[in-house]
């Protein structure tokens, strides 16, 4: 039987020698063009339509269920390589990937080509997204580390309020391929950047073995649920084949437990889940990420179908939602660094919860934004920059070292597919022709229902500093 390699560890830095801050935005740069990229697609979809003509709708949307699918099976692997492997290596490669796949997006003649470069842009998007957040967590002393990965999750707002008006003035100006190569100038100054100023790490002590049966039984038991939700409603596929691909994908998460807890290089240790913060925090990432998806893209279906506000209009009016939650979020990892994350995700879930009650019961059929709508979305803002954020940060606050990238990954995948959920869910709901207001009650009454859920589960988290808890 062969000995686990040693894997050295490099002699660091004392804290406070290098600022951290380059680190974290070239790490942050290339999340928000991740983040970016996935809402500009949706202002893009028209045009994509127009552009392939010839092809049918179920054929486009694989345009955007190749890279949910992929994304979502890809995240855990990816961040079991990272940790094994090397951070600073797998985002480097991850940044590479999106960037080539971007340009090949852009310049696909077919509906095939770009479909197989969706699929490399996910792999891309995988690889870079979970490695990023722990090259954070690596450049800061654990004191600042709240903030850290708070400003790294107000990233993601900040990507939510600017990618759908960019989006649209991209797409009508230059054209669809542009909403994919404007990922190139912003993305190759991460990698050539990263080259030079971030700080290679990986799990101490560590082998660098990987785990391939394990990856594959994850990306076969992730990548199926994924498909399986996204195509519930499509005619490409029936109810029998949909159980079957559920089905399959239930017995290779329970190979993929029995086998991590045979083989001696688990693709990550499912101790992890032994603690009850991280197993909270997954649910309540879960049941957070369903209500997101559920407003954002409701919000969309109620401008365009009710209030019949064009596209570009209704990208300008969210704005003001996602930006409100780029100062949320950092002053609620200031306060988590002083007394843990879980009183700003509890107040956080029920002030989402009043602006999913307020959409509910207070706009009408006539358009009046800043009295009917706006107060909810500040509400709605408020609430998204205490909980998102805090939650991926309440995730890694106690992890142990060599599992950062892995345990970060595992709570963006649980995040990724709480998204496919919740669009699956709105388009069940509101998916159909000739909208009415009525039909949007139901949606925003589930979304108050899974905030009080997500705060209520959040009641066991437990991140406050030891020092404070002395």
């Amino acid at each position: 039987m062969s000995h686990p390699v040693a894997v050295p560890i490099p002699v660091r830095e004392p804290v406070g020698a290098r600022s951290p801050w380059p680190s974290f935005w070239i790490a942050s740069l290339a999340v928000l063009l991740v983040s970016i990229d996935a809402t500009v697609l949706y202002a893009a979809f028209g045009a994509l339509r127009r552009a392939f003509a010839g092809e049918s709708a179920a054929s486009l949307s694989w345009v955007l269920n190749a890279y949910t699918v992929t994304y979502a099976a890809m995240l855990v692997p990816a961040g079991g390589l990272a940790d094994a492997h090397g951070r600073k290596r797998t985002f480097l490669v991850g940044a590479s990937l999106f960037i080539i796949a971007s340009f090949a997006c852009g310049a696909a003649p077919s509906i095939e080509l770009l479909i197989a470069a969706r699929v490399v842009q996910a792999i891309g998007a995988a690889l870079l997204t979970p490695a990023s957040l722990s090259l954070i967590l690596e450049a800061f002393p654990k004191e600042k580390r709240a903030v850290a990965v708070s400003l790294w999750g107000a990233v993601g707002g900040l990507a939510a309020a600017i990618g759908p008006s960019l989006g649209a003035w991209i797409v009508d100006t230059l054209g669809w391929p542009w909403a994919f190569y404007i990922n190139l100038p912003l993305g190759a100054v991460s990698v050539f950047k990263g080259i030079s100023v971030l700080r290679e790490s990986r799990g101490q002590g560590r082998s660098p073995h990987v785990d391939v049966v394990g990856m594959l039984l994850l990306i076969v038991s992730v990548g199926g649920l994924a498909l399986a939700i996204t195509q519930w409603e499509s005619r490409q596929w029936n109810s029998g084949e949909l159980r079957l691909v559920l089905l399959g994908a239930g017995l290779s998460l329970a190979a993929f437990i029995m086998w991590s807890g045979w083989t001696r290089h688990p693709l990550f240790r499912l101790e992890l889940f032994r603690s009850p913060t991280y197993s909270l925090v997954n649910v309540a990432t879960l049941s957070f990420a369903i209500a997101f998806a559920m407003m954002f893209f409701a919000f969309f279906s109620y401008m365009t179908s009710i209030w019949k506000f064009s596209l570009p209009l209704a990208g300008i009016a969210i704005t003001p939602g996602p930006l409100m939650v780029v100062p949320v979020a950092i002053a609620s990892g200031k306060v988590a660094a002083r007394i843990g994350h879980r009183p700003g995700l509890v107040l956080g879930s029920l002030v989402y919860a009043c602006s999913g009650l307020w959409l509910a019961m207070v706009p009408g059929t006539e358009p009046a934004y800043w009295t009917q709508w706006f107060p909810g979305l500040m509400l709605s803002g408020a609430g998204v920059g205490m909980v998102l954020p805090s939650l991926s940060g309440a995730a890694v606050a106690r992890l142990p070292q060599d599992q950062y990238a892995v345990g970060a990954a595992i709570n963006q995948a649980i995040r990724q597919i709480g998204s496919v959920l919740g669009v699956a869910v709105t388009i069940l709901l509101i998916g159909h022709d000739h909208l009415s207001r009525i039909d949007f009650k139901p949606l925003y009454l589930m979304h108050v229902g899974l905030a009080l859920l997500t705060g209520g589960l959040c009641l066991g988290v437990n991140t406050r500093p030891r020092a404070a808890q002395g």
